[in-house]
């Protein structure tokens, strides 16, 4: 069984490689790399997946999820510079693939920790943008 949380924040980044100069991140990245930033109004799903647990009828409390996604994600990100602010982000390129993982990275072992598995993080950018991450291992398998 499978249940999903949302959650949304609104964030500003900028896709640029520091060892490139402006006209090839320009060339790569488009107006994405605008050195003044841009941002986005973030929607974060978050599905988890176990048994129905008898005792309770959940597969895991919701409003755990939601605690858990808040204090380690969202806190770290509502309002903030992706590229300039967020410590799970440090060294990586602030793209949304790359955000996906890291959120993945910071939400797992608390989940686990509730007797359930992280399936899915999928998170939009845009209406027309989004990425799915299921996790290294099935990142592997590809």
């Amino acid at each position: 069984m499978r249940i999903t949380r949302r959650e949304r924040f609104s964030a500003a980044h900028r896709l640029f490689r520091s060892d490139w100069d402006d006209e090839k991140n320009l060339e790569v990245f488009g107006k994405c790399s605008n050195p003044r930033w841009h941002g986005h109004n973030y929607v974060l799903y978050v599905t988890v997946e176990g048994s129905v647990n008898v005792d309770t009828g959940f597969v895991m409390n919701l409003k755990s999820l939601s605690h858990i996604i808040k204090e380690r994600v969202i806190e770290k990100l509502d309002h903030k510079n992706i590229n300039l602010e967020v410590d799970f982000m440090k060294d990586r390129l602030a793209s949304t693939e790359n955000l996906a993982i890291g959120i993945w990275e910071e939400i797992e072992g608390p989940i686990a920790e509730q007797g359930v598995r992280l399936h899915c993080v999928r998170l939009i950018e845009t209406e027309n943008n989004f990425v799915e991450y299921f996790g290294p291992q099935r990142d592997a398998d590809l």
